[in-house]
C-alpha cells in the first residue's frame, strides 16, 4: 500500500528519540536557568558612537582595533554610506567615550576620522515589550492549536505545539549554553523557526491523516512509518537546501546576520528532527487511531441501510 517507497522503521527508535529530546531539553532549560542569555544591546541598551571616515572603512579592522583597545563586544556597522560608521557599545554612557573610541581607531594613522555623535541609547526591547511579546507568543501557540485541531484533530494540535516548544527551547538553550549574543535578529530567527517547523509538521500530519483513512489493516505504528517514509525525501531535500544557504550566510554574511544564520541553522536542523520524531511520537503516545480520523457515517446513510 506504500507503493514503491522503502518503509523505514522510524518508530522503532521512538524511545531512544524521546530520551535524546529530553536530554536536549534538560540541558537547554538548565543552561537558561543557570547561565541565562547573553542579551545584546537591543535588549540592554548602551552607548552609540557615530564616526565619519574619508574613505570606505573596513569593518573587520575596526572591530579588531576596538577589541585590542578593550572595547569588547562592540557592534560595528555602516550607517547609510560605506564611510559612515555606527558603533554600539554595552558600557554605560561616558561623555568622553567618543574621544576614547576615536583615539583607539586613529592609532594606526591610516586616515582622518570625524566624531559625529556620542550618546546613550535605550534598549529597543523594553520590559513592557518583552511581556507583550511573551503573551503574543502564547496567544500565537494557542491559535495554532485551534487551527490544527480544526483542520486535523485535537491530538495533532497537541503534537504540533509540543514540537514547536521543543524546537524553540533548544534554539534558545543553544544560545544560552554557548553564550552567543541574543539580539533582535536572533529573535526574528526564532520566530522564523516556528514557521518553518510548523510547516514541516503540517506536511507530515497531512500524510498521516491521509494514510489513516486509506490504510485499514495496518497498525498506528506502521502507518506512522509509512507516512514518514513517504515524506522523508521532501523533508530532507527542503532542509538540506535551506541549510546550504544558511551555512553560506553564517560563513560569508558578516557579523550583523551571523547570529541570525546560526539560530536558523540550529532551528532548521532541530525542526527537521522534530517533524520526524517529536510530533509523530507525541501522536503515538496519545494513542492516535483510525477512529480519531475516519469521519462517522452520516445519519441519512444509516437510515437508508436500515430500510428493508
Amino acid at each position: 500500500m506504500s507503493g514503491n517507497i522503502k518503509v523505514y522503521n522510524f518508530m522503532g527508535l521512538r524511545k531512544l528519540a524521546t530520551i535524546f529530546s529530553l536530554l536536549l531539553l534538560l540541558v537547554s532549560i538548565g543552561s537558561l536557568a543557570t547561565r541565562g542569555l547573553n542579551l545584546g544591546l537591543d535588549f540592554t541598551g548602551g552607548s552609540l558612537v557615530e564616526l565619519g571616515y574619508e574613505k570606505e572603512a573596513n569593518l573587520n579592522d575596526i572591530r579588531s582595533q576596538l577589541n585590542a583597545a578593550g572595547f569588547e563586544g562592540a557592534v560595528v556597522q555602516t550607517f547609510g554610506a560605506p564611510t559612515d560608521i555606527l558603533i554600539r557599545l554595552g558600557s554605560d554612557h561616558d561623555p568622553k567615550l567618543g574621544d576614547k573610541v576615536l583615539a583607539a581607531l586613529q592609532q594606526d594613522g591610516g586616515q582622518n576620522i570625524e566624531l559625529r555623535r556620542n550618546e546613550f541609547v535605550g534598549a529597543q526591547v523594553g520590559e513592557e515589550l518583552r511581556e507583550q511579546g511573551g503573551l503574543g507568543m502564547l496567544l500565537a501557540l494557542f491559535m495554532i492549536m485551534l487551527y490544527v485541531a480544526f483542520r486535523f484533530q485535537f491530538k495533532f494540535s497537541v503534537g504540533a505545539v509540543v514540537a514547536l516548544g521543543h524546537d524553540v527551547l533548544i534554539v534558545v538553550g543553544f544560545f544560552s549554553l554557548f553564550q552567543i549574543e541574543f539580539d533582535l535578529t536572533v529573535l526574528a530567527a526564532v520566530l522564523a523557526v516556528i514557521g518553518y517547523s510548523l510547516n514541516d509538521t503540517i506536511v507530515v500530519a497531512d500524510r498521516i491523516r491521509e494514510n489513516f483513512r486509506k490504510l485499514r489493516k495496518e497498525t498506528s505504528m506502521e502507518i506512522m512509518n509509512i507516512s514518514l517514509s513517504q515524506t522523508l525525501s521532501r523533508t530532507l531535500i527542503t532542509s538540506i537546501t535551506t541549510l546550504l544557504v544558511l551555512v553560506a550566510l553564517a560563513m560569508f554574511g558578516g557579523e550583523m546576520i551571523h547570529g541570525f544564520a546560526i539560530a536558523l541553522l540550529v532551528g532548521v536542523t532541530v525542526g527537521t528532527y522534530s517533524s520526524i520524531y517529536v510530533a509523530a511520537n507525541a501522536l503515538i503516545m496519545m494513542g492516535i487511531c483510525k477512529e480519531d480520523l475516519i469521519p462517522p457515517p452520516k445519519d441519512d446513510q444509516e437510515a437508508v441501510d436500515e430500510l428493508p
